[in-house]
């Protein structure tokens, strides 16, 4: 299929890249398009305008959206391929795409059934992209009721991908009851303040900065309650999505840590003096390494695999999923999660002992694989599902469902 700008767009064609074909060769158009200036990008940081709309013309944004209504009706598996592939070359529009589905998922699992099949259909027709603003753990912002709905007033801190986004995600909790309540808004709303304040020493076009809401009026149409957050096992996915959306970033993050690393042996390495190999290829060390590193990955590839099959499978039982099916999809995410955080950090940071010293010059920022790991892993700490999995290891109890787990 070709795919043409959406004419509805308010933004422009500027990339120069002409996208069609099947939704894999979307993404390996994408993607090597995304190479060509990743590593500029980390240095400069601040928001990818010209790369966000590659996203969209790509038409990759519509990927988990139901043919049915408009959408490419990708599987979860599918979206999780393309999410590694394309953090191998830029893991911070890696992130923002990925949170795209993340959101997309929040508004079918809390929205009623009328308004998400809105929210979809126009996602699809207009190739919006979505930001988050969502984040239960910051509970700054409070709602007060009005006529017609309610005024959100206050912060919120890591809203990944807002800036540049046609609609968000965004949360309170309501003044007179200490509801969570979760709403879908325009983000060129009155009321709205995205901060551009994200300069952290990773996942730097991410635009995980704050937003300020004064006074922002979200009407009662737009809030996602019925059935909401956390009112059945099928509405708990939302959280196993984002670790699973965690786990194949960093596994693609790695990864791409791992084809530089080998790039750069085989064409600019030196066989140590000790060494008795005659070259790079054959010296014992540099093999072991790199089984190493090898090893670790494939297995957390497996694992991330075999998870997103598992999404799949729950994703298609709507609200007949039960505990013992959520119970083994989470299982299975926190262990590939666990595996893909120990195995990414290792490569990322020990890459360098095989490529040498050459390889730490600045122009190759072959350490931002290792930055970009190291800040996403710290925003949740793999402790708590090395817990979860040693209380089913030992006790036999499925991980609790909840808004992060």
């Amino acid at each position: 299929m070709k795919l043409a700008v959406d004419s509805q767009s308010k933004h422009a064609h500027i990339h120069g890249v002409d996208f069609s074909g099947t939704p894999q060769q979307l993404a390996d158009q994408l993607s090597a398009y995304l190479a060509k200036s990743a590593v500029e990008r980390d240095i400069a940081g601040g928001t990818p305008y010209e790369q966000r709309q590659a996203v969209r013309d790509s038409g990759l944004l519509k990927l988990l959206i139901p043919e049915a209504y408009g959408g490419l009706g990708g599987s979860w598996p599918e979206i999780y391929a393309i999410i590694r592939q394309i953090a191998r070359v830029d893991s911070s529009i890696a992130q923002v795409f990925a949170f795209q589905f993340l959101m997309l998922t929040s508004i079918r699992l809390y929205a009623s059934e009328a308004q998400w099949q809105h929210y979809y259909r126009l996602t699809a027709s207009h190739n919006l992209w979505w930001g988050n603003a969502l984040n239960p753990l910051d509970n700054r912002t409070i709602a007060r009721k009005v006529a017609g709905g309610y005024q959100f007033t206050g912060q919120k801190s890591f809203c990944s991908g807002s800036m540049d986004s046609d609609y968000m995600i965004v949360s309170a909790i309501e003044e007179s009851t200490g509801k969570f309540l979760v709403a879908a808004v325009p983000t060129d709303r009155s009321g709205i303040r995205l901060n551009g304040d994200w300069d952290n020493m990773g996942q730097r076009q991410t635009d995980s900065g704050s937003a300020e809401f004064d006074r922002l009026l979200v009407n009662d149409n737009e809030l996602l309650l019925d059935p909401g957050p956390l009112s059945s096992l099928f509405a708990s996915l939302r959280s196993l999505v984002a670790q699973l959306i965690f786990t194949n970033i960093y596994i693609g993050l790695a990864e791409g840590a791992l084809q530089d690393g080998v790039k750069y042996s085989t064409s600019n390495s030196r066989v140590w003096s000790g060494s008795l190999a005659q070259t790079i290829h054959e010296d014992p060390f540099t093999l072991l390494h790199y089984g190493e590193f090898w090893s670790g990955l494939h297995a957390s590839a497996i694992l991330a695999d075999h998870a997103a099959g598992l999404l799949d499978k729950a994703w298609l039982q709507d609200l007949a999923l039960d505990e013992k099916a959520r119970g083994e999809l989470a299982l299975a995410v926190f262990s590939a999660k666990v595996q893909a955080t120990r195995s990414g950090l290792d490569v990322t940071s020990r890459i360098f002992e095989v490529a040498g010293a050459r390889a730490t010059t600045a122009k190759l920022r072959m350490d931002r694989y290792w930055r970009n790991l190291r800040v996403y892993t710290l925003h949740d700490p793999v402790d708590y599902k090395l817990r979860d999995l040693g209380d089913w290891a030992l006790n036999g109890k499925y991980p609790t469902p909840s808004f992060y787990a």
